[in-house]
């Protein structure tokens, strides 16, 4: 079509570096406006600009001792416990979920329980979410759960449960049966097959499933804004306090605690990122 493959390689690297930059732009937004004063981050001025003019740290402090000398109005509430809290409960929360859902998965792809089971743990993301959450919102303030770090964690590794669960399930079926038989008729019990010869197998979809749920949990706002108050409120609820703090959008504030809220999904990733793309095409070249 493009008459030969040196063009048809460059113009195929030209529009993914576009896809590239395309992506990126609300990145670097976000990463220059967070250096930027109040008079350049605000629409006041009309003069926004994408390079901050006088870089400050100002929305950093701000947000970490809740007063500055460019903002006015201090802050009734600092970053450091929201961040703590999301910490907490993203990483309990992907904890139960990838658990349960590594030992269900293993479980249905193995001895076929329940034929209806996948389905059925499905459902729990076919609902509308705010229609879940009402009951739950009503069973959690009866149990005492609400604006607790067990209440939050433990809804959570329930909601992404689905997600660990069909993704583990995929996996576990592309390993052959045949190598746990031959462990099996070496004398290994079922769980030392599982632990010692299948789990190692599909260690790189297994850290790719967390990192997924992590971010799942780590990004929610829905069901933080409905089941916390004051002492486990987290980034995304934290964040949106700040629209109402000066009367209007503190974007300067929001986009310093959105790159820290960055941090942890990125480190993650650079951390298992050995696994992370054998995890995500696991099974997908299968003859």
């Amino acid at each position: 079509m493009f008459g030969s493959r040196p063009v048809y390689n460059s113009v195929r690297y030209l529009l993914i570096l576009l896809a590239v930059v395309i992506v990126l732009i609300p990145t670097v937004w976000m990463g220059t406006m967070a250096f930027k004063p109040f008079p350049e981050w605000t629409t006041a001025t009309g003069e926004l600009s994408w390079l901050p003019k006088n870089p400050t740290w100002g929305n950093f402090e701000y947000i970490f001792t809740g007063q500055t000398a460019d903002l006015l109005v201090t802050l009734d509430r600092t970053a450091e416990r929201p961040i703590l809290a999301s910490l907490i409960t993203a990483v309990l929360g992907t904890a139960i979920a990838v658990i349960v859902g590594t030992l269900g998965a293993y479980a249905v792809s193995r001895f076929r329980v329940g034929n209806n089971l996948p389905l059925s743990v499905l459902q729990l993301r076919l609902f509308p979410p705010l229609a879940v959450m009402i009951p739950v919102m009503i069973m959690w303030s009866f149990l005492g759960m609400v604006d607790t770090w067990w209440g939050l964690s433990l809804i959570y590794g329930i909601v992404t449960l689905p997600f660990a669960f069909w993704l583990m399930k995929t996996f576990f079926d592309e390993v052959p049966v045949e190598i746990e038989e031959a462990a099996l008729v070496e004398g290994c019990s079922r769980f030392r097959v599982f632990w010692k010869v299948t789990l190692p197998m599909v260690k790189a979809a297994l850290a790719s499933t967390c990192l997924f749920v992590f971010i799942l949990n780590w990004s929610d706002y829905l069901i933080a804004l409905l089941l916390t108050r004051k002492d486990w409120v987290t980034i995304p609820v934290y964040m949106n306090s700040l629209a109402s703090a000066m009367g209007g959008q503190m974007y300067g504030c929001k986009a310093a605690l959105g790159l820290i809220a960055a941090i942890p999904p990125v480190v993650f990733g650079i951390a298992i990122q050995k696994y992370l793309v054998r995890g995500l095409t696991f099974g997908a070249l299968k003859q």
